[in-house]
């Protein structure tokens, strides 16, 4: 008796994914630009059908399948393993051989040994809205500890299980006791308050870094400059960067996720401070997919930051644009930032 088919199919490379009917879906992923490029399907036998992806070992892939004319989702029958996109819909997934999820988003047994609150401040210059949430995180440490903020604070708490991860890496002794700031975006107006905003800048300094500051004993950045750090993902990971160049005196370690340093072949106003400004006294760390779209931008500014002799480390992985990607990233980046224990 033949095994059941699922999918992927996995040989060297090549991962297939089929389809048992008397026509095909198309298939759209992190691959091919999403619902911009759909992929036909071949015929692999009398109602059975086909889609190779050409990947590396360490490859991490989401997809869906759409109907060809009604453009509506359709779920993978031959694969359980979905994840949400954070725009309203759900995506398969599956990793090649060579990658796996990260371990360290299990909840230590136990429980969390830090502390996670939920608080509001006032927002009314930096958005549409006259408060915005922050949940703070404080580790179990009785010293004064370094804040790490994080912008999409909120798909980093819930998505990226930054709070697990960073609760297993104080456990295991792999880094210093740090506390988390998760700073909710402004929806729709994302794009403008993480373009290199100095109104974002304002509200880091005079609501979040008080509001830490009053919930948890942190390092002072005036007696130690640059203590503190900042994260980001895509227009995040731009604004993580710029936040850095800005204030290297507060926020002196600076990690970046598939950073969009270009916008529409445009270059960004932080290649220009790297190109241009005196070089500040920051570490940073970059990441990013060999599958994302905004690899080519990342391996400029990776140069770049090579030309002007910054402390910095770039690293590409097996994934794309995607929230299980930089999950399963944070910790060398983590570990490189906050690994003086």
């Amino acid at each position: 008796m033949s095994k059941p088919l699922k999918n992927p199919q996995i040989s060297g490379r090549t991962a297939s994914l089929f389809w048992q009917g008397e026509r095909a879906p198309q298939v759209i992923s992190d691959l091919h630009g999403w619902e911009e490029n759909p992929q036909a399907m071949t015929q692999a036998g009398s109602g059975l059908w086909r889609f190779d992806f050409d990947l590396d070992e360490d490859a991490y892939i989401e997809y869906a399948l759409v109907d060809p004319e009604s453009r509506r989702r359709l779920r993978d029958p031959l694969n359980p393993r979905r994840v949400y996109n954070g725009m309203g819909a759900y995506n398969h997934n599956f990793y090649m051989p060579g990658a796996k999820a990260s371990p360290l988003t299990r909840v230590p047994k136990g429980g969390l040994r830090g502390k996670v609150s939920r608080h509001t401040v006032p927002a009314e210059y930096v958005s549409t809205s006259k408060t915005r949430r922050v949940y703070l995180y404080q580790p179990p440490a009785r010293e004064a500890v370094p804040l790490l903020a994080v912008y999409d604070g909120m798909d980093y708490f819930k998505r990226g299980k930054l709070t697990e991860i960073v609760d297993n890496l104080i456990l295991q002794k792999r880094i210093r006791p740090i506390a988390l700031a998760f700073l909710e975006n402004a929806g729709k107006a994302r794009m403008v308050e993480y373009a290199c905003a100095e109104t974002t800048l304002a509200f880091l300094m005079s609501a979040v870094l008080p509001l830490a500051a009053q919930e948890i004993k942190l390092v002072d950045h005036e007696k130690t400059p640059g203590a503190h750090g900042i994260l980001g993902a895509s227009m995040g990971g731009l604004m993580s960067v710029y936040t850095a160049l800005r204030l290297p005196q507060v926020f002196g370690r600076a990690l970046s996720q598939a950073g969009a340093f270009e916008l529409w072949e445009h270059e960004t106003v932080t290649l220009e401070l790297v190109r241009h400004a005196p070089r500040p006294q920051v570490k940073l760390w970059l990441d990013c997919g060999k599958n994302d779209f905004l690899l080519e931008a990342n391996r400029r500014m990776n140069g770049l930051l090579q030309e002007k002799c910054y402390d910095f480390t770039y690293r590409e992985n097996g994934g794309a644009h995607n929230y299980n990607t930089w999950r399963d990233n944070l910790t060398p980046g983590l570990e490189a930032l906050f690994g003086d224990a």
